[in-house]
């Protein structure tokens, strides 16, 4: 639910020109890498709202509190923040380990997808010479993008490409699954493989609980009734493990670099260093971007984003065949895509040129094309079109038609960080302050109360100083400089 690469949720946030970016990264042979600097002071997480396995008696932290690195991690730091799923926070080390928190044995799809790791970060299990410089996570899947460029991902099946899946043959036998590619797949000359590199093991876990508006994703989310079994035996096979698929390798087309990527509820986006982006997964609503209402896109498929806007049908009559009007445009457009968000079950992009882009479910106003219906292409959010946006954020259940978020408390401050939780939202201003607002039944506005509100406040972190906001479904983590 971050900018850059959001998460799964539902409204959009946006940052404007003047945002700058929090982290600098640089890009090298072997890929996207944070740059560390000599010398720097020491980097922490905080984190505030409801993680299962970190709360007291599944109370909620109403306010910031540092996350402890594992003992096992020696003289590992953070890197940065990824928010998380439904149940579960992530967080990259310095040492390229994706680590994951806050799950419980007892929540089912969240355990599987990230480990019964509790208060204490744990490296998820990737294969040991992986380094992620990139993450997000949807309602119950994962992505993450490593140093050398592979994506990985795993976690809730129907999100998850299809292809062949090869499970650790050090836990009792090699288990093999073949699945036979979409049309669309085969259409597109794309697959999906396993490398050697990542054959992990499998898990079983127990049956989902948490807050009832965990299961609120979509209709078809509610209804679905995971087993009651506690933990059985690594050897069987339980409901929640038929669900998911272990972490596996996405192979995109010769030549293709990704830089970003983005977990909506039940999708996926990822973006190329040429501005390219690709989706897959579940796509009923238009996340996908492709048109139509295809629920399932089991490989990468390419989304024209930018021609799609260029030339959506539901452009002015006088501007259809007019070179003149259509290369200026163009121009407003751009040309390729610097940043992608997932929603729950819509999608948002920003150009090069800052404009930006949305498509998918619309029941609640979150395409911001001023009405609630669905959009199947990327189409330009138009009320905004004359405001340069630099980066992005999607929520869950936000409504609104796009406006500029008027308060005393952000007048003269500019954000250089946005991101969205399920139904709250997180800045980082360009003087290092956090502000949140929303939904704040589980603390996730980390305010001291269970208050929601309805315009930004400050979040008191005392003399830490903010690098990057990111929230999960009901958390909000926070990379910081340490004050010593």
């Amino acid at each position: 639910m971050n900018g850059r690469g959001g998460g799964g949720g539902g409204g959009v946030g946006v940052v404007g020109a003047g945002g700058e970016e929090q982290m600098e990264m640089e890009e090298d042979g072997a890929g996207l890498r944070a740059r560390v600097s000599a010398g720097r002071k020491e980097r922490v997480v905080l984190m505030w709202g409801y993680l299962p396995g970190v709360s007291p008696q599944r109370s909620p932290l109403l306010g910031p509190v540092p996350v402890r690195l594992p003992a096992a991690a020696g003289g590992d730091g953070w890197r940065d923040v990824c928010g998380g799923g439904c149940g579960f926070a992530m967080a990259i080390s310095e040492s390229g380990k994706l680590l994951t928190w806050g799950s419980a044995d007892d929540m089912g799809q969240s355990y599987v997808t990230a480990g019964k790791h509790e208060e204490t970060p744990e490296a998820f299990p990737l294969p040991s010479d992986v380094a992620i410089v990139r993450a997000d996570a949807g309602w119950a899947h994962c992505v993450a993008i490593t140093d050398e460029g592979d994506v990985y991902t795993w976690g809730w099946k129907e999100c998850v490409p299809t292809g062949r899946v090869i499970s650790d043959q050090s836990s009792g036998g090699t288990l093999e699954k073949d699945e036979r590619q979409s049309a669309i797949a085969a259409d597109q000359g794309n697959s999906i493989t396993v490398s050697p590199r990542s054959q992990v093991s499998r898990t079983s876990s127990g049956a989902a609980s948490g807050p009832s508006e965990s299961r609120g994703t979509d209709d078809s989310t509610k209804r679905r009734r995971l087993s009651s079994t506690k933990h059985a035996p690594e050897s069987s096979t339980s409901s929640d493990e038929n669900l998911s698929a272990p972490p596996c390798v996405v192979t995109f087309n010769t030549g293709v670099k990704i830089m970003a990527v983005a977990a909506g509820g039940r999708h996926t986006l990822a973006l190329s260093d040429l501005g390219q982006v690709w989706g897959w997964g579940y796509g009923g609503e238009g996340q996908l971007g492709l048109g139509s209402r295809i629920r399932t896109v089991s490989s990468p498929h390419p989304i024209p984003c930018i021609e799609s806007a260029l030339y959506s049908k539901d452009r002015p009559a006088a501007m259809k065949g007019n070179k003149s009007a259509e290369a200026q445009i163009s121009k407003v457009m751009g040309n390729c895509v610097k940043a992608i968000a997932c929603g729950g079950r819509h999608s948002a992009v920003v150009t090069d040129s800052g404009a930006l882009l949305t498509f998918g479910w619309g029941l609640y106003g979150q395409c911001g094309q001023g009405n609630t219906d669905d959009v199947l292409s990327p189409t330009c959010v138009s009320s905004i079109l004359g405001v340069k946006m630099q980066d992005i954020g999607a929520g869950l259940w936000h409504t609104t038609v796009p406006k500029l978020v008027d308060a005393s408390s952000l007048e003269n401050k500019n954000a250089r960080a946005v991101s969205c939780g399920a139904r709250h939202s997180a800045i980082i201003t360009d003087e290092g302050e956090v502000f949140c607002w929303g939904w704040n039944k589980y603390g996730q506005l980390g305010l001291g109360d269970s208050m929601d509100r309805n315009v930004p406040c400050s979040v008191p972190v005392d003399a830490y100083h903010p690098l990057n906001v990111s929230c999960g479904w009901w958390h909000t983590l926070v990379l910081a400089e340490s004050p010593t």
